[in-house]
Order: C-alpha cells, then structure tokens, then sequence
C-alpha cells in the first residue's frame, strides 16, 4: 500500500533502446492513456461515450456547423450526423439552420447540455490535477503550455480553425 507521500514509480523505460530522443513516445503515450482513461470513466458515469463528451465540450464556447463540428471531432458526415442525432435525442444539443448557409446545419448546446459537461469538465479537472499534483507548480504550468502549443500547432496543419466564438 502507498501513501500519497510515497515517490511514484518511474515510468517504464523507452523501447527505443539506450537514451531517449527529443521525445519519449512511449512516456507521451502513456500519458495519452491516462487522460484517455479518466475522460472515459468520467464521461462513463455521465451515460456519455468519449466523443459524446467531446462533442459538449467543443460547444460549449462556439456554434459550429456540422461540416465544421465533423473537422474538429474528425468525424466523417454520417457519424456526426449519428452522434449530433443521439445527442438531440437527450436534450443536449439543438441544430438549426445556419443563417449564413441555408443549406447547413449550425449545432448548439442547450442548458441541459452546458450543465452536463461543466459537472464533466469539473470532474475531468479535479482527475487531471491529482495526477499532476506531484509536479511543482512551474512544472504543471509549463505541461498546459506545451500541450497547448502541440494542440495548435496541430490544428494548424490541419486547417482547423481552434479560436472559440465568446457568447
């Protein structure tokens, strides 16, 4: 048994053998895998699958259009008119003729949808910094940033358009 006192285990080594490169891809997966594993057990106890989650957590500062929503969840056309369909059928999302184009369909959150995924996010939020928790808080800061750098640099190359739409 350990104590939160405890020093954690290292991580396991590298597969690449001898020293690690500019990046440990296995550290960063494994990292990967926990984020992963928290937003699935969270969502899980919320009735909501992974992309149901991030589907409420891209709405809830902007209105894309489906064409848009599939980019940014990287979902083809029928599975994210099959994700937004289920999720309209909870009540958690409204789509709405676009006014700029009347041929698309602009997704929004509704309130029943906006306080699910904060009760979420707070959830996610409260797992997040006790995994961090043992890295000093210069550490944890510079973790946001550079995560926040590869996420944009990215979307970047993907042309994914990241700013939010303040309401």
């Amino acid at each position: 048994m350990t104590s939160p006192n405890d020093t954690p285990p290292s991580v396991a080594p590298s597969r690449t053998g001898g020293e690690p490169g500019p990046v440990d891809v296995d550290a960063l997966a494994q990292l990967s895998f926990l984020v992963h594993n928290a937003l699935d057990e969270i969502a899980g106890q919320h009735d909501l699958s992974i992309i149901q989650a991030r589907l409420l957590g891209v709405l809830r500062d902007r209105e894309p259009t489906m064409n848009q929503l599939g980019r940014l969840l990287g979902l083809d056309k029928s599975s994210i008119s099959g994700l937004v369909d289920r999720a309209q059928r909870r009540g958690l999302v409204t789509r709405t003729v676009s006014a700029n184009d009347r041929r698309a369909f602009q997704v929004s959150i509704t309130d029943a949808g906006r306080q699910l995924i904060e009760q979420l996010a707070a959830q996610f939020a409260e797992r997040i910094e006790v995994s961090v928790a043992p890295l000093p808080d210069a550490d944890r800061r510079r973790l946001s940033q550079l995560a926040a750098q590869v996420v944009a640099s990215d979307a970047h190359r993907r042309g994914i358009d990241l700013r939010t739409t303040v309401r």
